[in-house]
């Protein structure tokens, strides 16, 4: 992946004529919105696609076929398909998800209690994953440029190669047994302590930041072979103000578009560690209602997932605009 600026940072964020940033504002939100309808529609036939019967499912196989019947009218289930996705699609605006078929308990509710938990492991580990990931790619690339420190290099590509390769589920597990288990440094499962963070958040936020790491590296070697790069040098600007202030914000822009790909997959990498953590967030409340056939829970968490993730989409797509105005010109 090469590098689109070769120029000095500050010629990247000239502003695009007023007509442009409409369109390519216009642009995001109509791919938002049907990508929005797309997953509405997904989860809602993902859930009636499924095979068995939910309501026999929470009810027991014992249960009274009457019961079973007015369970299946109360919730809707007995109304046409066509009847049941509009009432879907009307209830999202506000929330309404429905109810546990299993609890009883809302939806909307369930969500608002395990999302929080949920937020603040994938955040965490986002900016762990930032903070380890752009000064090792940084002093990598300064010190393995123009074939120098090899064999920084082959311990750099080495280690980033495994840790980037390793599921972060089978890291935590590897974790919990060292750390936990063995040397019972930290808690093996919960959120009770602050030190109860440090093992999931370490398991999610490795894997990313090796990825992102091999990134800033390859990008700062290419801004670093820059002509404005060589004239600061020329200038004898101390190294540090060099690859700070002139070369990192050149190559912040590849970064961010990876940085955002690899957040999105992080959220999603949530539902197994935070399983293998007994985390009560939203990734252990889905795996126990799939279990439970508890689908209007697994569906409402799973439109979480997918809005989540597309917002970050969207708001890595104009973060990158605002950084790099011309890499809109060639969108029509």
């Amino acid at each position: 992946m090469t590098t689109v600026a070769t120029a000095d940072p500050a010629v990247r964020r000239l502003a695009l004529p007023g007509g442009r940033w409409t369109r390519f504002a216009l642009r995001r939100a109509a791919r938002l919105l049907v990508s929005l309808w797309v997953l509405l529609s997904a989860a809602f036939l993902m859930i009636h696609l499924v095979p068995g019967d939910p309501v026999r499912a929470a009810l027991g196989p014992t249960a009274p076929p009457e019961l079973v019947a007015a369970k299946r009218a109360s919730l809707g289930l007995d109304d046409a398909l066509p009847t049941q996705y509009l009432h879907f699609l009307k209830g999202v605006p506000s929330g309404d998800f429905g109810s546990s078929i299993v609890t009883q308990i809302p939806v909307a509710e369930t969500i608002g209690q395990r999302l929080p938990t949920t937020a603040v492991l994938a955040g965490l580990a986002f900016l762990l994953a930032i903070a380890i990931a752009v000064p090792v790619g940084v002093v990598v690339a300064v010190r393995t440029r123009r074939g120098r420190g090899r064999r920084t290099e082959l311990a750099f590509a080495g280690t980033s190669v495994v840790l980037g390769t390793i599921p972060d589920f089978l890291l935590g597990v590897g974790l919990v047994s060292v750390f936990a288990v063995s040397l019972t440094w930290v808690p093996v499962a919960g959120n009770d302590t602050w030190s109860s963070y440090i093992l999931p958040v370490v398991s999610l936020a490795l894997g990313p930041a090796a990825v992102l790491a091999r990134i800033v590296r390859v990008e700062m070697l290419a801004v670093l072979d820059t002509d404005y790069i060589r004239t600061a040098r020329s200038k004898r600007l101390s190294p540090s103000r060099i690859n700070l202030v002139h070369a990192l914000p050149n190559a912040v822009t590849a970064t961010l578009t990876v940085g955002g790909l690899l957040l999105s997959s992080l959220v999603a990498g949530t539902v197994l560690v935070e399983n293998v953590f007994a985390w009560p967030g939203l990734g252990h409340t889905i795996v126990a209602s799939i279990v439970s056939k508890d689908y209007a829970v697994v569906q409402g968490i799973v439109l979480v997932y997918g809005v989540g993730v597309l917002l970050i989409n969207t708001l890595t797509d104009v973060a990158i605009a605002v950084l790099d105005p011309r890499s809109t010109i060639g969108e029509s």
